[in-house]
């Protein structure tokens, strides 16, 4: 793909990048905008290739997920949950601000699966090949992380209520 198509597909799905940018960041502007400037980097000097397997914007997404876990390996500030976490029924209360912050409780599975499918409108296939996942993968994901979030809300709504 030339230089002037490339500009044009940044430009187009800008808004969107920056957004699932910083849902891959863990919600932090800062971090999601230098992300952003590598993966902008890596595309228009061709170190990431458009191979047209998929459509523009799962591909972009899947750039941008694979920066960011990159990022996050060479920092060293994530802490890998399992996969098959799950909200213990007896927990502490839930003190959250926001949604996005009970997103950020849930795994990096179940969370980016929700974020792509709810946030960004990608169908269950299409999540799976950002994520580079099986679909069947995918959906006990994003089914475990409808699940957790709900537990979530739920027990953040009993605390507040219980004030």
């Amino acid at each position: 793909m030339k230089r002037p198509q490339l500009e044009k597909i940044i430009e187009e799905l800008h808004h969107e990048a920056y957004f699932w940018s910083r849902q891959c960041c863990g919600f932090d502007d800062e971090q999601a905008k230098d992300i952003l400037q590598h993966v902008y980097l890596k595309i228009l000097e061709g170190t990431a290739k458009f191979d047209e397997k998929s459509k523009v914007k799962t591909w972009l997404f899947s750039v941008v997920r694979f920066t960011a876990s990159e990022w996050r390996k060479k920092e060293n500030n994530h802490i890998r949950m399992e996969d098959g976490f799950d909200i213990p029924e007896n927990a502490a209360p839930i003190i959250a601000e926001s949604h996005e912050e009970l997103i950020q409780m849930l795994p990096l599975r179940q969370k980016e699966v929700l974020l792509l499918v709810f946030y960004h409108g990608l169908t269950l296939e299409k999540a799976a090949e950002v994520m580079e996942i099986g679909i069947g993968s995918t959906r006990t994901h994003y089914d475990r992380g409808k699940t957790n979030l709900k537990n979530l809300i739920l027990k953040k709504q009993a605390h507040e209520n219980a004030r």
